[in-house]
């Protein structure tokens, strides 16, 4: 179905783009030449080989871009972590919601600045010429590619030098019933300058069971001495479809710190690639993915090591049950000059039905000499000396495999250095497959 993208593309064209600067309409050129050379991905991609996004290519999808409908603010109370004085950008259906927001930053005297992409497109062309597509590039990347041709609106978020935020800058996209048999192309721009400190939250959720479409990408440029720790929440509808890149860029000594969470979508696919460019910095990969019935969710990671005395640290953990099918491939790339390169990549799997299913791919591509890099997977079920020994003690069996599977998940959510966000991730494990929102 690439020629109703190509349509889609025509469309906006003629409804407002034209009038765009020449820099952008040729970004949103070259995504759309490209989409339409490479089509959608099939399992014969060697990064698509366990996902199959027939469900997306096979189905028609509207461009969302009319105004959502009105919405109390006390509807976004389940995935703001109860914390109302973050400063928090709200999109509806891939549309910037200014009645939903919070635009009181901490930290605007100081250069702090959040923004919708839309405006910034629209006011700021030049600071969105020096940053979009920098980073996410096109090549061989089909949604990267639809995304460019077609990008709408998104989050712009630009942390100063030297700049320390105290609490976490909230990026919230909603989907409720008017997203039904729509999609949203979300471009997100987040900065952070040199010697800063922030911590970025992307949520995607849901209010209801609607059949949608979500194509993000979020470009990441982390400066000299900078630490950004980024958050990505995908709550989706069970009945949506969810694929999201993040593209990454470190400079000298930086830091970046990533936790990707995903329960929700038919089918997701998160893409999380970082570009080590710069000697001494370092990043850190963490993510827990929980599926049941037929979810279909995916987890790609890509560290490039391009420079030397860089390390990276990546942990990730499934739960699957029911005929949930997992997926994660990881990679570690070390380029000849990256010596004293420190790596180490986990993938560790739990299955808590005879029809759940993972495939999982930790690789190392290693040209240096001077490394130590490690990788390993593992895939199994519950315990059962430890579920024995817990009902011989009294435990109910419900009880023990809701204890042994949150003990499961514990020591990479854990990782998770703001506490609200640690409390609800661990309230939705804990819910997810036993109902019960403490471990008792």
């Amino acid at each position: 179905m690439t020629a109703a993208y190509i349509e889609d593309f025509k469309s906006l064209s003629s409804n407002g783009a034209s009038l765009e600067p020449k820099w952008l309409r040729d970004v949103r050129r070259e995504g759309i030449e490209r989409f339409a050379a490479l089509g959608f991905p099939t399992p014969r991609n060697e990064d698509w080989h366990f996902t199959s996004v027939a469900p997306i290519s096979e189905a028609v999808f509207n461009p969302l871009r009319s105004e959502a409908g009105r919405i109390a603010r006390s509807t976004l109370d389940p995935f703001t972590f109860g914390q109302s004085d973050w400063p928090r950008l709200v999109f509806v259906n891939g549309r910037y919601h200014v009645g939903l927001s919070t635009l009181n930053m901490p930290g605007a005297k100081e250069g702090l600045r959040v923004r919708d992409l839309h405006t910034v497109l629209h006011e700021e062309p030049a600071l969105a010429m020096n940053m979009l597509g920098k980073i996410s590039p096109v090549g061989d990347r089909a949604f990267t590619a639809l995304n460019a041709a077609l990008m709408v609106d998104g989050a712009v978020v630009i942390i100063p030098a030297g700049f320390e935020s105290a609490v976490p800058i909230h990026l919230v996209f909603l989907s409720d019933a008017n997203a039904a048999k729509g999609v949203s192309h979300l471009r997100n721009l987040i900065f952070a300058g040199q010697h800063s400190k922030a911590t970025v939250i992307e949520s995607y959720v849901s209010l209801g069971d609607s059949h949608y479409f979500t194509n993000a990408v979020t470009e990441v440029s982390v400066e000299a001495g900078a630490t950004l720790t980024h958050y990505k929440i995908q709550r989706e509808s069970q009945r949506a479809f969810h694929v999201h890149t993040i593209d990454a860029k470190q400079e000298r000594d930086s830091h970046y710190v990533s936790f990707s969470f995903a329960t929700g979508a038919a089918l997701s696919r998160t893409n999380i690639y970082t570009n080590l460019a710069g000697e001494g910095c370092g990043a850190t990969l963490n993510g827990l993915y929980m599926a049941d019935d037929e979810q279909h969710v995916d987890h790609q990671t890509n560290i490039v090591h391009a420079q030397p005395n860089c390390f990276s640290r990546e942990i990730y953990k499934g739960i699957l049950s029911g005929s949930a099918h997992g997926v994660f491939n990881g990679k570690v790339y070390v380029h000849p000059i990256a010596q004293k390169t420190d790596g180490k990549q986990t993938n560790n799997n739990l299955l808590l039905s005879e029809h759940a299913r993972i495939d999982t791919k930790p690789q190392l591509e290693i040209y240096a000499d001077d490394v130590r890099c490690t990788h390993g997977a593992t895939v199994g079920r519950l315990d059962e000396m430890a579920l024995f020994y817990m009902k011989s003690r009294g435990v109910s069996a419900d009880k023990a495999t809701r204890l042994l599977t949150y003990a499961f998940a514990a020591d990479v959510l854990e990782t998770i250095e703001v506490e609200a966000v640690r409390a609800e991730l661990e309230r939705a494990t804990l819910e997810r497959f036993t109902g019960a929102s403490t471990a008792e």
